[in-house]
């Protein structure tokens, strides 16, 4: 028998629903937990949906260092450096294409490069960026930055029917040449969150390429993660661990289920997993 805690060595983090709850807030319990893996040796990163500039604030409460997933898998970087070691940006003929579809139809389009945020006008949805994610979005043509800027993401906001039939309808005209997940936050659930990315990615993917810099097998990683934009790499990891609050989709894959975020799931399966030597793996 060995023990988990000797076969781990890089624990792997989603951010909304498993590290910040619906109050957008990181717990006491959880931050000393990640501070005492990271004092044992083991490398924490973040695996999330958002954009990188997004997760820099969750990166320095937690002092963390090295490289972080972001964009569902489309960048793989060090926001505090801007240090690239993956990416995938959508090719510039399909951004032209998606925005061009997004003027006919007269829908809301938000783009992404690495570090900045595109809109063409002030909408409802500005202020969640500004608010939720600290985000300072840019205001421009669209027309005017492609080809300029290497786009990672376009993101589809929907809150009314209106705006549900629409994004709908993108995802029927780009199914076969983007990547599209549908997301939600805690602070806004009733809000869709459509990205769009470049064809093939996803967070277990990136992933893939993360272990290979960092030189460690997929049997060495655990995970946490509650939406379905975890699966893929929850297919992929030695421990797979999904919060209270996940998808039952995603329960059914994971090796352990821990609390909710409200409840420190998070601390929790730390604790239990990998600093209690009830649990142990087999070699």
């Amino acid at each position: 028998m060995k023990s988990i805690k000797s076969r781990v060595k890089l624990l792997l983090l989603d951010i909304d629903g498993t590290l910040l709850s619906k109050e957008c807030t990181l717990s006491i319990r959880d931050k000393k937990a990640l501070a005492l893996v990271r004092a044992s040796g083991i490398k924490v990163s973040l695996s999330s949906g958002r954009a990188a500039p997004a997760c820099l604030p969750i990166i320095n409460q937690l002092s963390l260092d090295g490289y972080h997933t972001s964009f569902d898998g489309a960048l793989v970087s060090n926001p505090k450096t801007n240090q690239e070691v993956y990416a995938e940006p959508i090719s510039d003929q399909l951004v032209e294409q998606i925005i061009d579809f997004a003027h006919h139809n007269k829908t809301n389009l938000e783009l992404f490069s690495a570090n900045r945020h595109f809109i063409e006008r002030e909408i409802w949805t500005t202020d969640i960026y500004r608010q939720f994610f600290g985000i300072q979005p840019i205001i421009t043509n669209f027309t005017q930055i492609v080809r300029k800027e290497r786009i990672i993401k376009g993101t589809l906001i929907a809150l009314s029917p209106e705006e549900k039939a629409k994004a709908k309808y993108f995802y029927r005209h780009f199914k076969n040449h983007l990547t599209f997940s549908w997301a939600k936050i805690p602070a806004y659930s009733e809000v869709e969150f459509i990205n769009m990315l470049s064809p093939g990615v996803s967070k277990g993917k990136a992933l893939e390429n993360l272990v290979a810099i960092l030189g460690i097998s997929l049997d060495e990683v655990m995970a946490i993660g509650d939406g379905p934009n975890d699966a893929s790499v929850f297919s992929r990891v030695g421990l797979a661990v999904a919060m209270g609050n996940a998808h039952d989709e995603l329960k059914a894959m994971a090796h352990y289920t821990t609390l909710d975020v409200n409840h420190n799931g998070v601390a929790t399966a730390i604790n239990q997993i990998l600093f209690t030597p009830l649990y142990s793996l087999r070699d």
